[in-house]
């Protein structure tokens, strides 16, 4: 049960992100209209064995990290070097590289907070973060060295659990900040970092925690890639930049991303009363479930019940809706339409970054509400690269008989939907996500005042 009177805050922020070397850089590249996403030169190697070619991706070189290769098994990370210095060589020693930029993203977003020692290691402070898959780069290796070479277990060396666990990455932070409250993590497919962000919301709203470190991971891996290109899903045929292009009408699939997202949030009334930097203010969270038993395709009665959720209760009426927009032809459809039916045809924006981040998977929720954030304090909305044309036919589904959707084709909401930053009064934003299983996400955050 909520506690009455008690708000949520966003104090800090920080992360890993494509070509940018820290949360500045992210911040000028987006608002300049540029593309993160770029020729994966490493799938290259396996010819036309895959299929797509480009991602917003991350190299360790760029986070100024450097992989140790165990003489024993080859391309098997041992541990990591951090040339600037910034984590002790005792936590490097249990992390994969997303679980060093969830503890590089969670340095920054402490700083960005104000945290004080005795405030981080308190126990009414919590670490709720986690990825969309394994630590594929760990396990690849170990598992490959026992089964296929029939090398001994111990050559993996004594970390492949804690390196590959599910909750890496918030029991690497928790063990590096040292916190005394929860530590939790929770997988939702591309729903992630929103469900654990939204998760923590409540923990501080229920009164449970008064400060937590929450966010998504998704480390640069080819196995995820791998898995998506063989679905098929994948963006082909255009370059990189133009290859994610939410709501186009040639968009052929989404670009698969990496990155990290951490967001510091505090109760309210204590941020507000140690004078902290209060960078939003969460109005409200909620989440469901589509019910309809398909693992993969969108549904409309799922997504308006979830808008349902959002806005009981609270008095909800954003300037910009920060959407999931994929760039796949059915969700990115489906969503608009949604968007439509609860929010009418005119006074908002509808917003897509990953038209110029690609799809991070599980970090997608979290990196996305890092750029709602920045929105609200730039007052601007992020660009739709590549949003060019737009269906002027109806989509096949809303010939159905079961359609109880708007009935005006894609093209007639083009107006919502800009290739440039606007500049506009921006108070409040919706943000939206969805993932595999029917798992769908929203929030709403608003400016301090």
């Amino acid at each position: 049960m909520e506690v009455a009177g008690r708000k949520v805050a966003i104090v800090g922020m920080g992360g890993a992100f494509p070509a940018c070397k820290d949360i500045t850089m992210f911040e000028q590249n987006l608002f300049a209209g540029e593309s993160l996403i770029r020729t994966w030169e490493e799938t290259k190697a396996f010819g036309k064995n895959i299929r797509s070619n480009v991602s917003g991706y991350i190299s360790e070189q760029e986070m100024d990290l450097e992989a140790i290769y165990s003489t024993l098994i080859e391309g098997y990370p041992e541990t990591y070097i951090d040339h600037l210095g910034r984590i002790p060589d005792a936590n490097l020693a249990t992390a994969d590289v997303g679980s060093i930029w969830a503890m590089l993203g969670s340095q920054d977003a402490i700083k960005m907070a104000g945290w004080n020692t005795a405030e981080v290691h308190s126990a009414q402070t919590g670490v709720v973060m986690g990825s969309g898959s394994a630590g594929n780069t760990v396990l690849r290796t170990a598992w490959n060295s026992f089964y296929e070479k029939g090398q001994k277990t111990r050559l993996a060396g004594s970390h492949a659990v804690d390196r590959s666990m599910v909750y890496r990455e918030a029991a690497n932070v928790s063990c590096l900040i040292k916190n005394r409250g929860v530590c939790e993590a929770i997988g939702s497919a591309c729903a992630t970092g929103l469900g654990n962000i939204g998760y923590a919301y409540r923990l501080i709203k229920y009164g449970i925690q008064d400060r937590i470190l929450a966010g998504g991971i998704e480390a640069t891996s080819l196995e995820s890639f791998i898995g998506f290109d063989a679905m098929q899903v994948l963006s082909k045929g255009f370059s990189p930049a133009e290859s994610s292009r939410p709501f186009d009408v040639d968009r052929n699939g989404f670009v698969c991303s990496f990155g990290c997202g951490i967001i510091a949030l505090e109760e309210y009334e204590m941020a507000k009363a140690r004078g902290a930097k209060i960078l939003a203010v969460i109005d409200n969270y909620f989440n469901n479930s589509d019910g309809d038993g398909n693992m993969f395709f969108p549904s409309f009665a799922g997504q308006k019940r979830l808008w349902e959720g959002l806005l009981a209760g609270h008095v909800i009426k954003p300037e910009v809706v920060k959407v999931h927009g994929t760039s796949t032809p059915a969700g990115d459809a489906i969503e608009l339409l949604s968007v439509v039916d609860v929010m009418g045809e005119s006074g908002y924006h509808i917003s897509a970054p990953k038209s110029q981040l690609g799809h991070m998977l599980g970090a997608a929720g979290a990196v996305e509400l890092i750029t709602a954030v920045l929105m609200l304090e730039q007052q601007k909305v992020l660009p739709c690269l590549n949003s060019n044309n737009f269906n002027q036919e109806l989509e096949p589904f809303q010939n159905t008989p079961d359609w109880d959707g708007p009935m005006n084709p894609i093209n007639h909401y083009k107006h919502l939907i800009s290739s440039q930053t606007v500049e506009k009064e921006i108070n409040q934003i919706v943000c939206l996500n969805y993932g595999f299983g029917g798992t769908n996400s929203a929030m709403s955050i608003s400016k301090h005042d």
